[in-house]
């Protein structure tokens, strides 16, 4: 339970709780196919392992050179969860208009609607990737479990850590497709309120964190 990658794969799993995360998928998720959702999944894991390894082997120089502080990344996605996340908790994004619709196809003799749905590409990288699953704190402790890696072996075990944190993170996109055409109209318009609730409130974590972190650096200098 001291090897350096476990540590990091269980920090980053705590972080992202996939339960929590399945649900904050549930509205994204609901208008797009079998298919789509799937292309979503490889994609996010995708994502997410590129945006870990990154943090693992360049974040620390990366950040250096832009410099941008992980502080100012943990702020920044918090202003854009709570963007997306504010919308969904005062039922103003849409979401019941669009089970409404979904609701009304269900029934025989229905029409489908003409109404374009957004491309899934247009979804993957915010908010899928960036802030819901991965965000400053994630490439925060990618570089602290690079810094303290100091053989090749090590930073290896970090990578194979990191490809299996991605692996979580699409089969948990994956499962909530699952479960999203599986739940009745009023548990999924229940579901959207929780959603927005939670995203919301982990908005505010993020911004405070990322704020305090910031103003903390600021007097320190």
């Amino acid at each position: 339970m001291t090897h350096p990658a476990l540590i990091l794969f269980l920090a980053l799993f705590g972080l992202y709780s996939p339960v929590a995360a399945l649900a904050s998928y549930l509205p994204i998720v609901r208008p797009y196919t079998h298919k789509q959702v799937n292309r979503l999944a490889i994609g996010l894991a995708v994502n997410v392992a590129v945006f870990v390894l990154a943090a693992l082997w360049i974040g620390e120089p990366l950040l250096k050179l832009l410099g941008i502080s992980t502080a100012a990344l943990t702020a920044t996605g918090g202003i854009a969860l709570a963007y997306a996340a504010i919308p969904l908790m005062r039922g103003q994004a849409g979401a019941v208009e669009e089970l409404e619709r979904l609701e009304e196809e269900r029934q025989p003799g229905a029409n489908p609607s003409s109404e374009p749905v957004p491309e899934p590409k247009s979804i993957l990288f915010t908010p899928l990737s960036f802030p819901l699953t991965v965000g400053g704190t994630t490439f925060a402790f990618g570089v602290a479990a690079s810094a303290a890696a100091t053989t090749l072996p090590d930073k290896l075990a970090l990578s194979l850590a990191a490809l299996c944190f991605a692996v979580v993170t699409g089969v948990t996109l994956y499962l909530s497709g699952h479960v999203q055409r599986r739940i009745s109209f009023k548990g999924a318009m229940i579901l959207d309120r929780v959603a927005g609730i939670l995203l919301t409130a982990i908005a505010v974590i993020l911004l405070a964190n990322g704020f305090t972190d910031l103003v903390t650096a600021r007097l320190a200098h």
